[in-house]
């Protein structure tokens, strides 16, 4: 396996992204195209599925998502139904620790007769076509006998989006969807996956290219500091600068904008929650609307700095590079839209470079120096919250803020229960919907450095010593 990435999912996906890549780039994909599932397929031997020909099937359907996927469907999230197929269908099972009791308080706390017990051995037994998954069961047996054993994508949405579907495949409820990946990434079989944007990225550089009719603008997270084994962040901006973008700007620059905005805005009003993150926000509109006005009114670090290179440079275009899915639904917001054109991920890029055979262990380095170290530290949990107390400090502020930094969705519930009930210790919430904040997120190259002393070590590694010193650079 590619040591590259954690997985093997996470490999076919690069393999599927980077051939798709290749074509564009070539415009070859068209001649190519039903050749990419035969060359990227392991052989009859060694195929992961019950034949070579699933395994086909199966990689032309990832082909269509790394196109753009179905148009009907609004979510970025999509399901492969023909991948799905391998998971028990799960629900509460009665495990070896039943004892065949005769109190029979799991049979009486069901409510649809679907308990009944076997005549030799007296356990019980669960009928799984009246069985509704209340749990009512479980909470009665006494020996902790009655498992909910949930798919793995099941487990990992923390807002109940997945169910399983008439066909036994999973499916997503668009309408308790946050898009924060989490499925993605957890299910075994790849048979969840994120639309790309590639198609619209490489033809807006291949346009800027030919025609110079517009500069285009990369746009990168500040975990990137993280994602590329084997090569410095340095050579990984010069790579980016190949694939034709003019130039590479940190969206710990707008982190740092954010966070002077937001200090002001949080003295101003008493209480705040934070904007940067887009599950964050959704998980608020959705499960606790009546904390919608709590929600600081500036944009993200990535909508922020796009804005200002936007009004500071006519007719370019602008992209976004990070680990999060959530940012490609985020850019269809009418007060995003204008600013970023298109939003890809650390997968999608490490795709794009391979594809245009650019070995980034042989490049130069080139500086990343936008930021102060207060905006690079957005890529960790608690990162924001820093960087307020830091703005409100630099701004000769004397309100004290009172911060609560969580993490995963979760976490995230309980702080804005808490926020929802009124009686709270806190005055500010930084909430991200991905464990750890972003160096956790879905589409991260790998998942193995989710360290807050890696991320306060490019921190420091900035030019830019204050939160002001950083803004003003490029105000000046």
């Amino acid at each position: 396996m590619d040591t590259r990435f954690d997985t093997s999912v996470q490999e076919l996906k690069y393999k599927v992204l980077k051939e798709i890549a290749r074509g564009l780039f070539n415009d070859t994909l068209l001649e190519e195209y039903n050749e990419i599932p035969e060359r990227i397929s392991p052989g009859p031997k060694s195929t992961m599925r019950c034949c070579i020909y699933k395994e086909r099937a199966i990689v032309l359907e990832r082909m269509k998502l790394a196109l753009g996927g179905n148009k009907n469907i609004d979510n970025i999230v999509e399901v492969i139904k023909i991948a799905c197929d391998e998971c028990p269908l799960g629900g509460y099972e009665v495990t070896n620790r039943c004892r065949g009791c005769i109190a029979h308080r799991c049979q009486k706390a069901c409510r649809k007769d679907a308990i009944s017990f076997n005549e030799v051995t007296r356990t019980a037994y669960i009928d799984k076509t009246k069985c509704i998954n209340c749990g009512m069961c479980a909470k009665a047996c006494q020996y902790n006998a009655i498992q909910n054993y949930l798919r793995p994508c099941e487990q990992s949405c923390k807002v109940k989006a997945i169910s399983t579907d008439v066909d036994g495949s999973a499916k997503i409820d668009d309408s308790k969807c946050v898009q924060c990946g989490a499925c993605v990434y957890q299910c075994p079989f790849g048979a969840i996956m994120d639309k790309s944007f590639m198609k619209e990225a490489i033809k807006i550089l291949k346009d800027s290219e030919n025609s110079s009719k517009y500069p285009v603008y990369a746009i990168v997270a500040p975990s990137i500091s993280s994602q590329f084994k084997g090569v410095k962040l340095g050579q990984v901006v010069t790579a980016i600068q190949k694939l034709g973008y003019r130039s590479v700007i940190e969206a710990a620059l707008g982190a740092d904008m954010v966070s002077y905005s937001e200090a002001k805005e949080l003295e101003e009003k008493g209480f705040l929650t934070s904007s940067c993150c887009p599950t964050f926000v959704t998980f608020i509109k959705k499960y606790y609307p009546t904390l919608t006005d709590k929600i600081s009114h500036n944009l993200s670090p990535m909508a922020t700095i796009a804005k200002w290179i936007k009004e500071h440079n006519e007719n370019c275009k602008i992209m976004f590079i990070g680990p999060c899915i959530s940012k490609k639904v985020e850019i269809k917001d009418e007060r995003v839209a204008p600013y970023v054109d298109v939003t890809l991920t650390f997968e999608e890029l490490q795709a794009m470079i391979d594809a245009k055979e650019i070995d980034m262990t042989s490049l130069e380095e080139s500086p990343l120096d936008n930021a102060s170290y207060y905006g690079r530290i957005f890529a960790r949990s608690g990162g924001l919250s820093d960087a307020v107390k830091e703005a409100l400090k630099e701004q000769g502020s004397s309100f004290e803020v009172k911060p609560i930094s969580v993490d995963g969705l979760e976490n995230c519930k309980l702080a804005l229960m808490k926020a929802k009930s009124g009686n709270v210790d806190f005055n500010f919430i930084e909430g991200m919907g991905c464990l750890t904040g972003c160096i956790g997120g879905p589409c991260s190259l790998t998942h193995e450095v989710r360290n807050k002393l890696d991320v306060d070590k490019y921190g420091h590694e900035s030019k830019e010593k204050t939160i002001i010193d950083a803004i003003k650079h490029y105000q000046d």
